[in-house]
């Protein structure tokens, strides 16, 4: 896979539901609520800042990040489902 984001897109991948309840309970994939973490894939340049200078990130490739639960844009790129928002939409850092 091949893909930049442009401007202050971040490309990311989610991280697989949970298939089972704390209870044991297998749930089937209808059930599954779509999970608000995942990991950085890709990164664009920057936010154009009015001086015309590029702001950095906050985040960096391979993070892994939680995000507000409508955020992003779903695309699927080689097959594979992948987000693509902005960085306001990521809401925190997992170390």
């Amino acid at each position: 896979m091949n893909v930049r984001p442009l401007g202050e897109k971040i490309l990311i991948k989610r991280v697989e539901a949970e298939g089972k309840t704390a209870g044991g309970i297998l749930l089937p994939d209808t059930a599954k609520e779509k999970p608000r973490e995942g990991k950085i894939v890709a990164l664009g340049d920057g936010r154009l800042l009015k001086s015309g200078e590029r702001a950095k990130f906050q985040v960096a490739k391979g993070d892994r990040v939680l995000f507000s639960s409508y955020g992003g844009t779903e695309v699927k790129i080689d097959g594979e489902e992948y987000l693509l928002m902005s960085e306001d939409d990521i809401l925190a850092v997992i170390d």
